[in-house]
């Protein structure tokens, strides 16, 4: 029974994919403007544990993601400057070069993340005629108007067309930073297209049956794309809960107006992620990237750790202090799991094999309750310090949960120790039990010098690779 909050219903629910066996999933994706900081991360990690999770349930996913390169708006009201012109503009390159450029940053942040790439990935540019048409079939059903600078969505047409968000109409009207469109019907009104405004010449801009060149508008990409490869019937939709008042709330308007019903059965949204307590700023330069946490010497995977310690509907802080004790945490399980492969392999009793049984079934429940990673974790760890569970079922168990983790534990591979370090370490036992303290410490920093690290214990020195210590 793996349940998971739906947005829609503001309740826990069990998945039931439309067709058995098989989950039909939409991820919105990046708008491929700029650098892919700490709250995206975030976002895509937590839908790639709720794809594992999918996974791990024995469903088979086909998970759709876009790539927004035309059309989104800094207003996200349809007024303001296009995100992907302006940064082409700054850059000094063409709004193609800037989507090609952050869309290989991104996917290269998502392999860095462990984050399994899509079974399809789509860009906007690439589906101007699938815009088109879905556009078309809701101008046929009555929902559109053309002003002067495109088509618009005629949102009081929707009766529930704030049902997502759960917001009043008034708390959803266009943000006082942009300008408003005077010829709109009602504040809530969307385009579908736009028009390039007269004597100006954009990058990107196609011919259109409305008898001028234009662009989609940011909404309309999802519910063509979507509903191009998943049908007109899909299981889940994923995003950030930033995108429900806007995006999400008119991409579902979108589809109603063209299939006469809800075409997603289940929303799934991420919160929000803080950087030393505060929202992510440019103002407050806290926008961090993949390069900062490299540069900081960070393995990506330990970002990744941190986000699994939180659950993915509440907002969750980062800090680099935090962020130094997930690399410890992680480094401490890869080390279990070194240890589990040198150790000599034991068959299971009975009593152990009823409490392999126990832990798998505590971590199924954990992760089939709304992906209940902090608890998932505290099985893990229990797992870990457990000494009645032989070192191959341990090995084998923290196995099967990576599968959902996502932490690369399986390609965790023995250390090979020089026999010269072995040599090293047992001189530096000799002299430590001689009392001569100065000797050992001067075999110490020779082992170091070798790349290695002695970690002294009480099962005895342990020796490990000097890159693995934070």
């Amino acid at each position: 029974m793996f349940k998971i909050y739906n947005t829609l219903s503001r309740k826990k629910e069990v998945v039931k994919p439309i067709k058995a066996g098989f989950v039909g999933m939409y991820t919105c994706g990046m708008t491929v403007y700029d650098h892919t900081h700490l709250g995206h991360m975030r976002t895509y990690v937590n839908t790639d544990i709720l794809r594992r999770v999918l996974e791990y349930n024995g469903f088979k996913v086909k998970q759709v993601e876009n790539v927004t390169d035309v059309g989104h708006l800094f207003g996200d009201r349809d007024m303001g400057k296009d995100k992907m012109e302006a940064a082409a503009k700054k850059a000094k390159k063409s709004a193609w070069e800037i989507a090609k450029m952050y869309e290989k940053e991104f996917f290269e942040t998502m392999d860095a993340l462990n984050v399994k790439r899509p079974t399809i990935v789509c860009r906007a540019t690439e589906h101007i005629k699938e815009m088109i048409e879905l556009v078309k079939r809701m101008e046929k059903n009555g929902f559109t108007y053309k002003t002067s600078d495109g088509i618009y969505f005629d949102t009081t047409k929707i009766k529930d067309y704030n049902k997502l968000s759960g917001m009043p109409l008034d708390k959803l009207r266009e943000g006082a930073r942009v300008e408003i469109n005077p010829e709109k019907r009602n504040p809530t009104d969307f385009s579908l297209w736009k028009f390039t405004p007269k004597g100006i010449k954009r990058q990107m801009e196609w011919e259109s049956p409305w008898a001028k060149k234009g662009f989609p508008g940011w909404h309309i990409e999802c519910s063509a794309m979507s509903m191009k490869y998943l049908g007109d019937r899909i299981d889940i939709h994923t995003g950030g809960e930033d995108h429900i008042p806007v995006h999400h709330t008119n991409e579902r308007a979108q589809n109603i107006a063209a299939t006469g019903h809800p075409v997603v059965n289940l929303w799934f949204h991420n919160a929000f992620l803080k950087v030393e307590g505060r929202k992510m700023s440019k103002s407050l330069r806290n926008f961090f990237w993949m390069k900062d946490i490299k540069d900081r010497d960070f393995d990506p995977l330990s970002l990744r750790y941190l986000f699994l310690t939180g659950h993915y509907k509440a907002s969750l802080n980062f800090t680099w202090e935090s962020l130094k004790a997930a690399s410890i945490a992680l480094e401490k399980l890869r080390q279990t799991v070194r240890e589990s492969q040198t150790k000599q392999k034991v068959g299971s009793g009975e009593k152990s094999l009823i409490k392999i049984k126990q832990y798998q079934q505590k971590f199924l429940s954990h992760i089939n309750d709304d992906l209940n990673m902090p608890k998932a974790l505290a099985v893990m760890w229990k797992l870990v310090k457990d000494k009645n569970v032989s070192p191959q079922e341990k090995y084998n168990l923290l196995s099967d949960f990576d599968r959902v983790f996502g932490l690369g534990l399986e390609e965790v591979k023995k250390i090979k120790i020089p026999q010269r370090v072995k040599k090293l370490v047992q001189l530096r036992e000799e002299y430590r039990k001689a009392g001569d303290f100065k000797g050992a410490d001067k075999v110490r920093k020779e082992v170091l010098e070798l790349g290695y690290k002695i970690e002294d214990t009480k099962e005895g020195p342990k020796v490990k690779k000097k890159e693995n210590i934070k």
